[in-house]
């Protein structure tokens, strides 16, 4: 059979189609950024994979048995039962998204200076661990600097510059391995560096942890082009990388395949009690973590419904083929191709461009003004450093626009579409406006900062 998405449509909703005055309007209102559109504004969300991805008819029956019991309910033993199945950790405590296990996990683990070392740490997590007291450290591999290599696995950490830094003077507190690398372009992680980064914190006595918000299509990749693991399944290269550490936290918006949740697991027991507490005074008890008893049902049947080889396969296939047209429309992006995202090189589309002007962010917005069309940009407004006058001092190493796609939710045409509109705007990209930054709080700025174009 030709390579098809393995699920049919049951249930639609329309989608806004706007006039591009319509859109200038909008943008102008929301100080040119993304975040501040509204849903009823946007024709395609690319903004974020998280939450955003289509329920299944299964999924939407076990909500409906969804036990709303506060302690001991049936969803949350059904919920660890799974998650216990997948990740094999004796400690395991739902919250409400991600980064709730995130700020509880760092608290925990982090003294004040301390280092959280990472392959690349993505923007909330980097913010919790400042939030923490900590010091977060990126050490992505060297491939990751090169976007044009077809390289398997650039989410691999620098294992030179982790032995190095775990031997240095500067104490480290925890290593944190995000999979996949969403901050270095999607990116897989090898088992091979997954196993090398075990035992270099072995042998430091540092806390090894995964990010594993992605970890289905972490361990579909790995299937893909690791030597050694074709003939596992996504499920079982998934409990290998589990095996390897000890503990992960999760958002469980993106590969359970849901609309809220996540999971703190843990090995060591005093450190489990000790994250219990702050669940308990922060999320909620043990046994719900801020989250619905249905909300606990979806998830554990998203978990099960994510490992399957058939969808899989169709969501890599269809990034792969969103950037086989973007390619061929002569836009560049980072390769290869992952599964969450499509990462677009808009540092040399937009050539005219300085870093002060932010050429992710550029792109970005005309994308919506073409097209309707919301992503975000992964450039020098989200990672760039500026001096206390708003001068730019640091300029990101890349100018990326991250198209981030939603589980399950568009179909060829929609990817198509998406295509056809980054094509139009590279037959004259000259014409997209820089942008200079008009308002910007300290942390996060990319969530809440206004910009505005800059006179032509």
């Amino acid at each position: 059979m030709p390579l098809m998405e393995p699920y049919r449509v049951k249930v639609v909703e329309p989608i806004p189609i706007l006039t591009r005055a319509d859109r200038e309007a909008a943008m102008a209102r929301a100080g040119y950024n993304p975040f501040n559109l509204r849903a009823d504004e946007i024709t395609i969300d690319l903004l974020s994979d998280s939450g955003t991805g289509a329920l299944s008819a299964a999924q939407q029956a076990a909500g409906a048995i969804g036990d709303e019991t506060y302690a001991g309910s049936a969803s949350w033993f059904r919920f660890r039962g799974v998650v216990d199945e997948l990740t094999g950790y004796p400690h395991i405590f739902p919250v409400h998204q991600g980064r709730a296990a995130e700020r509880i996990l760092f608290n925990a683990l982090l003294e004040p200076g301390q280092l959280c070392v990472s392959n690349t740490h993505f923007d909330t997590t980097r913010a919790n661990v400042l939030l923490a007291g900590g010091t977060p450290v990126d050490l992505p591999c060297a491939a990751a600097a090169d976007l044009d290599s077809d390289h398997p696995f650039k989410g691999d950490i620098d294992l030179d510059a982790l032995r190095a830094t775990l031997a240095g003077p500067e104490s480290v507190g925890v290593v944190v391995m995000t999979i996949t690398n969403n901050g270095g372009g999607g990116q897989p992680v090898s088992m091979a560096n997954l196993t090398a980064v075990r035992d270099l914190c072995r042998e430091h006595g540092v806390p090894f942890f995964l990010d594993a918000a992605r970890f289905a299509e972490n361990a579909w990749l790995v299937v893909q082009r690791e030597p050694g693991w074709s003939d596992k399944t996504p499920a079982e290269v998934a409990r290998a990388a589990f095996d390897l550490a000890d503990g992960a936290v999760a958002s469980l918006k993106k590969d359970a395949i849901a609309h809220i949740g996540g999971f703190l697991a843990l090995r060591d027991p005093d450190l489990a009690a000790q994250c219990e507490l702050v669940l308990i005074a922060t999320e909620g008890f043990r046994t719900y973590g801020g989250l619905a008893g249905r909300d606990l049902e979806m998830l554990a049947q998203g978990l099960r419904e994510v490992v399957d080889p058939r969808y899989l396969a169709a969501r890599a296939a269809a990034t792969r083929y969103l950037g086989d047209l973007v390619k061929a429309a002569g836009v560049s992006i980072v390769e290869p191709a992952g599964i969450h995202a499509l990462y677009l090189n808009a540092g040399r589309l937009l050539t005219h461009l300085p870093a002060a002007q932010y050429p992710g962010h550029a792109l970005a917005t005309e994308l919506y003004l073409a097209g309707g069309i919301r992503c975000a940009e992964l450039g020098t407004l989200y990672l760039g450093e500026e001096d206390e006058n708003g001068t730019l001092v640091k300029p990101a190493p890349f100018e990326l626009v991250r198209l981030a796609i939603p589980r399950r939710v568009y179909t060829q045409s929609h990817l198509e579409y998406v295509a056809e509109v980054i094509a139009e705007i590279a037959k004259n990209p000259e014409r997209v406006p820089g942008y200079r930054m008009v308002s910007s709080p300290p942390l996060l700025r990319h969530f809440n900062c206004r910009v505005e174009p800059v006179p032509a």
